[in-house]
């Protein structure tokens, strides 16, 4: 398969603290690769510099053999990269649909004035929007809730919903950081399931960052683990279960060959 995402050589510094040190990897397209590591071990700061939040101190971001390290996160949105976050971001003023809806609005011609006045070329992309939204909403089986305030619906879904926002976008490439987080085992299983069948339907390539375990082990090929901002261990589910670097990141013990 073609590489869609290449990281070369980063590094992201804060002041006198190395939060990544020369990280560098492949995605291909189709792929789902996990990255995980222990607390403060650096992955969402990879994740901010893929989406443009930061811009690294050197090394290279490529998508689609273009360069775009340091460009605007919208840019980068627009370039076909959505990204979910730790925490769940929803916007409580607007419905299921609207959360959706907003994720649209980076493909549309119309500007800021003209959504504001409604001219009829805003009117009819709005009713493009609301279309397509009910479509993707009906596709992830969410379309019961399109009216509902986000917040009312269960946590499971509120995650869904922020997966479906992301795919609005057209995304290539999902990024997913920590979606099981505070999910209950039942949870954490229909969420697996669920990304694996979204990532066949909208022909994904999905970077995962996730703590359970369950959900990496259960749905990912390769899994990449970072300490300290290195990759310390690379490889299959059964490779890293049984990579003693990795057990030593983790539980803070020396283990022996």
């Amino acid at each position: 398969m073609a590489v869609l995402l290449q990281l070369d050589h980063l590094v992201k510094k804060f002041g006198g603290i190395v939060a990544i040190n020369d990280f560098s990897t492949i995605l291909h397209q189709g792929e789902l690769c996990a990255l995980i590591g222990p607390n403060g071990s650096g992955k969402t700061t990879i994740f901010n510099v893929i989406t443009g939040i930061y811009t690294p101190t050197s090394g290279q971001v490529h998508f689609n053999n273009e360069d775009i390290s340091g460009i605007k996160p919208d840019q980068i949105t627009g370039r076909g990269i959505a990204r979910t976050f730790q925490n769940i971001r929803l916007f409580k003023g607007l419905d299921v649909l609207g959360n959706v809806m907003l994720g649209m609005h980076i493909h549309i011609a119309s500007n800021v004035a003209e959504a504001i006045i409604r001219t009829p070329r805003y009117n009819l992309e709005e009713k493009v929007m609301h279309t397509s939204g009910m479509e993707l909403l009906d596709a992830l089986g969410l379309a019961d809730f399109a009216h509902a305030e986000p917040t009312s619906l269960p946590y499971g879904k509120q995650r869904k919903l922020e997966i479906a926002r992301a795919l609005a976008t057209k995304p290539q490439l999902l990024l997913l950081d920590e979606p099981a987080a505070g999910m209950s085992p039942s949870d954490a299983e229909e969420l697996m399931d669920f990304i694996t069948s979204v990532m066949q339907k909208f022909d994904l390539t999905i970077f995962l960052i996730e703590h359970q375990m369950r959900v990496v082990m259960g749905i990912c090929p390769r899994i990449i683990v970072i300490d300290h901002g290195e990759i310390i261990a690379e490889g299959t589910p059964e490779e890293i279960q049984n990579n003693n670097r990795v057990i030593e990141a983790y539980l803070g013990v020396e283990t022996h060959a």
